[in-house]
């Protein structure tokens, strides 16, 4: 009896010990946004003081608001966000489930040269595509357009290669069954193996939205005029070459998370399932 009471005694002691770390760890991943929400309601003086001081003298003051909403158009903003996501998310999701379709359940020649031209994308850093694919879309005339946004996300590398990986799970003989009824290969597609893959897919259009939602330097490059921008583009503007107005910084910034904020409340599920899946971190 005693030496049971000392092993639950001990594993209380290691839960407590677990809850402890967690918690602090959450306090760290929770401050940086804390700070920039109290820092979007300072003046530039409190910006400054030393030693920094965390809540603001008023919560009232929101001339920062006032002052980003002003200098930035945010609906065109949020408008090109959304498109970028939503335009990003549908070509990731179609194109990527043919290509690993193919290359999971299809033979035709040079196959395997082939993928491993789509895995060599991933292995090579985004920036060595940069300046081929400006061109491209400098050829087409499409600069300063939601087409530019979209260009480089219209075939997913990471998509092809995450999807092909589930669509190899599905066993060859139900897709063959479907064949002996009638179905041509797009059919077994999309009547078959298309369905059996809603978590992956899931999971793909998260992460997709992830990477749409943090893209720079792209969006900075193809498009220059200032209705064109996505919001992590024009929020890149608001830094100054000398000085910067940090409560406009900040205030600009919580106006760029509140989208994101809204899409993680509504699809949260399907956001954790997705890293679950994965076992990628977001």
């Amino acid at each position: 009896m005693a030496q049971k009471e000392s092993t639950k005694n001990k594993k209380n002691k290691g839960n407590i010990a677990i809850y402890i770390f967690l918690t602090l760890g959450s306090v760290v991943m929770i401050f940086p946004f804390v700070w920039m929400i109290t820092t979007s309601f300072k003046t530039v003086p409190e910006t400054t003081l030393i030693p920094p001081t965390l809540f603001p003298r008023s919560f009232k003051n929101i001339k920062a608001y006032q002052q980003v909403t002003n200098s930035l158009p945010f609906l065109k903003l949020y408008y090109n966000t959304l498109m970028m996501i939503v335009l990003r998310v549908l070509c990731a999701v179609i194109f990527s489930s043919m290509a690993a379709y193919a290359f999971a359940k299809l033979k035709f020649p040079l196959k395997n040269i082939f993928f491993f031209i789509v895995l060599s994308q991933l292995m090579l850093p985004a920036q060595v595509f940069i300046l081929p694919q400006y061109e491209m879309i400098s050829a087409m005339g499409q600069t300063d357009s939601i087409f530019a946004l979209v260009f480089p996300a219209i075939v997913s590398a990471f998509g092809t290669f995450f999807l092909r990986q589930t669509y190899m799970g599905i066993p060859d003989d139900l897709l063959d069954a479907a064949k002996i009824d009638g179905c041509s290969y797009f059919g077994t597609f999309i009547k078959i193996a298309f369905p059996l893959t809603k978590s992956s897919i899931a999971a793909l259009a998260v992460f997709t939205a992830l990477f749409a939602y943090s893209d720079l330097m792209w969006p900075l490059i193809v498009n220059t005029r200032q209705d064109k921008l996505t919001l992590s583009s024009g929020l890149s503007t608001l830094r100054g070459q000398f000085a910067v107005n940090y409560p406009n910084l900040m205030a600009g910034s919580v106006l760029a998370m509140v989208p994101m904020i809204v899409i993680y409340i509504i699809f949260q599920r399907q956001f954790i399932e997705g890293i679950a899946l994965t076992g990628t971190k977001a």
